[in-house]
């Protein structure tokens, strides 16, 4: 009697593996930093704790939509994608998700997005949600990426929409503390990016993406990124002002922060300047506290 063969067990292992790369197609730390920024918006916005429902569907409504655009970037960049070190190991040029499931699941995501953000929150957060979308996934991931060095400064402006969206699902408007706000974050970027870029300027080279750490050099980077600091510490400074929520907490707490980030980024010009290693690292990891501890300032000037 032939032995009846039995279908093989896919070990558990594997399902891990294949949520896990769904997961990391919608970049995970990427949407927590965006997120940073959503909470204190709403909390200025209502000058205290909003409900929890909603600051409930508009962070799952926003990671979500963050997620969506990054998978779509996934999707489309899966070509050079393979040819960067940095991003071999992503879920589609790994093979552990196909371009077909990846473009599948952004726009359920996408969907889910706006389906909770409509529901729950307002129009106007919808539609802010729906345009960064749009701006990230097609304007800078399939127009402007791999055409032109200023990819990063209008990537910034979906990087800083969930600042309005947070806003706009409090209020169902807009004012000048919210863009004063979305100031920061869209100035807070560059520094923030093109330290990345500079530490992997040669995988961008591989690429063919012209990211201005590949198309300028070093020193032009480092002195671009200095202007960029400065505008932060600026922006930060101009929301303190126009806001009647924030107080002399804030103006001290974000003065410093900004100062620092100056501080910092002009001394990775300097070591530019003087032919030391550059360590763009230390600007990235820099960046991420600053904004981190300027969105904590937020939320407990506001709350005190």
């Amino acid at each position: 009697m032939t032995a009846v063969s039995e279908r093989p067990v896919v070990p558990a292992r594997r399902l891990t593996e294949v949520v896990g790369a769904y997961v990391a197609l919608t970049k995970p730390k990427l949407v927590e930093l965006l997120l940073v920024t959503t909470l204190p918006a709403m909390m200025m916005a209502a000058d205290g704790w909003p409900s929890w429902s909603l600051v409930g569907a508009t962070l799952v409504g926003g990671m979500f939509a963050a997620g969506a655009a990054n998978t779509f970037n996934c999707w489309y960049d899966r070509d050079i994608d393979r040819l960067m070190s940095r991003t071999q190991g992503r879920p589609i040029p790994s093979g552990v998700v196909s371009p077909r499931a990846a473009l599948v699941f952004g726009l359920v995501l996408a969907a889910a997005s706006l389906a909770l953000l409509w529901v729950a929150t307002t129009p106007l957060a919808t539609a802010l949600a729906a345009v960064a979308i749009l701006a990230y996934s097609v304007v800078y991931t399939m127009v402007l990426k791999r055409r032109s060095v200023h990819n990063t400064v209008f990537g910034a402006f979906p990087g800083a929409a969930p600042v309005l969206i947070g806003w706009a699902a409090v209020t169902g408007s807009l004012d000048w503390p919210a863009l004063a706000f979305f100031a920061v974050v869209f100035c807070w970027q560059m520094p923030h990016f093109w330290a990345l870029a500079s530490r992997y300027r040669e995988d961008y080279a591989r690429a063919g993406v012209p990211m201005l750490s590949v198309v300028a050099g070093p020193a032009s980077v480092g002195r671009q990124s200095v202007a960029w600091a400065w505008a932060t510490l600026g922006a930060t400074l101009l929301m303190g002002s126009v806001s009647p929520v924030l107080g002399w907490a804030f103006a001290i707490g974000g003065g410093l922060l900004g100062a620092w980030y100056v501080a910092e980024s002009h001394q990775w010009l300097g070591r530019i300047r003087s032919a030391l290693p550059d360590r763009p690292m230390r600007l990235f990891s820099v960046s991420i506290t600053h904004m981190t501890l300027l969105s904590i300032a937020i939320a407990v000037d506001v709350l005190v």
